[in-house]
């Protein structure tokens, strides 16, 4: 009976250590990725993305609470290099998969621009950029004491001016695909930049100088 108990204990370790294994070679292919589409190298992004969402098709990426799928970031990747027929169905399986996923949703709405079906790009860009427009707004005003997302406030103002043209209708496509486009580029690059003003905040609150205690 001892020796089963044994067995089966080593058989969960090992399963553990596996799972954790896994786990770590999708992170790293996944960040590899990420970088890589920061740098403006989607070829590299889309090898990368590609055998992260081979060795799993359900991870997220979170970030803040911001939330992206692989399948976003593999969209993207092969939106950027021109597959838009893969990039579509890579975005249109995140949003099965989270219906909530903004870049997602925005960036279909570009794939369909880019493919000449304005009608369903313009309802999905519009959703898209609302949508991320409501949630920095929405994270801003019940996370005070947080890292504030788009301080200057540079992303939400492009938001509006893409949001008032639709609204108009008085579309300038080549205008709205590129200003779109930037809102996605500055949205991930705005979570790097909120990872680190949390950090900082952290780094201060645990800072306490030394003389400046209540006296005994």
């Amino acid at each position: 009976m001892q020796m089963e108990a044994t067995e089966f204990l080593a058989s969960f370790a090992l399963v553990l250590l596996l799972s954790g294994c896994a786990s770590f070679q999708v992170g790293s292919q996944f960040q590899a990725g990420r970088q890589a589409l920061l740098r403006n190298n989607p070829e590299q992004a889309l090898a990368y993305f590609q055998r992260a969402a081979q060795m799993n098709p359900d991870y997220v990426f979170q970030a803040e609470s911001f939330r992206e799928g692989i399948w976003t970031y593999l969209g993207r990747a092969q939106y950027a290099t021109g597959k838009l027929p893969d990039a579509r169905r890579s975005f249109e399986q995140a949003l099965s998969k989270n219906k909530d996923d903004y870049m997602a949703r925005l960036f279909l709405g570009l794939t369909l621009a880019r493919n000449g079906d304005r009608s369903a790009a313009l309802k999905e860009i519009q959703s898209g950029l609302k949508e991320l427009y409501d949630w920095l707004e929405y994270k801003n005003a019940t996370q005070p004491f947080d890292a504030l997302w788009d301080p200057s406030r540079e992303i939400r103002s492009e938001i509006e001016k893409d949001l008032a043209m639709i609204s108009a209708k008085d579309i300038d496509w080549p205008k709205l695909v590129s200003s779109a486009e930037w809102v996605g580029k500055r949205m991930e690059e705005e979570i790097d930049y909120v990872r680190r003003d949390e950090l900082e905040k952290h780094k201060d609150r645990d800072f306490r100088p030394p003389g400046l205690g209540m006296e005994p």
